[in-house]
Order: structure tokens, then sequence, then C-alpha cells
């Protein structure tokens, strides 16, 4: 999926793979922790998880999206790991999806 919005008045571009059976949320998303460092983590990889829960318990003013007509609501663009936006004034440039961290192969 990829769609321009209107994001703060600006113009940004957003792409995902639309799997949010993957989708756990950035500060739901299973990590292990690396070192002491409370800033040295990784997020498991989809491979590792099961499938995320149709309601992760955070809400951006709508919960994350449970048909593919929603994508992309405030929920994907502000807490979705699985959604790339585009920078300030950049909405003209392609994306590249991110989620290829979220896979172990």
């Amino acid at each position: 999926m990829e769609k321009l919005i209107t994001y703060f008045g600006q113009d940004a571009r957003v792409c995902c793979d639309e799997k949010c059976n993957k989708a756990w949320g950035i500060n739901n998303r299973p990590k292990v922790q690396l070192s002491d460092d409370e800033d040295d983590y990784a997020y498991l990889s989809d491979d590792e998880l099961e499938i995320a829960p149709i309601d992760p318990g955070t809400y951006e003013g709508q919960a994350k999206p449970t048909l593919k007509t929603e994508i992309p609501n405030k929920w994907c663009v502000r807490l979705c790991e699985r959604c790339t936006m585009s920078k300030p004034n950049q909405s003209h440039l392609p994306l590249q999806l991110i989620t290829t961290r979220l896979k172990t192969n």
C-alpha cells in the first residue's frame, strides 16, 4: 500500500506491506535486550513471533485497522512499525519499506 496523505498540514507519502496480522505497534513489538543499556535492543522478526493481537491496546484516536480499506489510519501512521512515512517536503520521492528488518531471512 502506498498513499498520499495530509500529515500536520503537509503532504506525506506513506507505505506499508499490509501485513496487519504481524503489526504489534512500535511500543508493543516484542524485543530482546542486548546489553544493560536500555537503548540496546532488537525487535524480534516476523518469523520469531506469532500473529499480533487484533487490538494491541494502543490508540492514536483510532485503533489498529481490522479491514484493508481502513489502511492507513492514524494508528498506522503514528504507531505501526510496518508503516513508512516520507520526511517533510519529500512526499514526491519514492519510499522504501522498512519491514526487511522484521524478517529473519
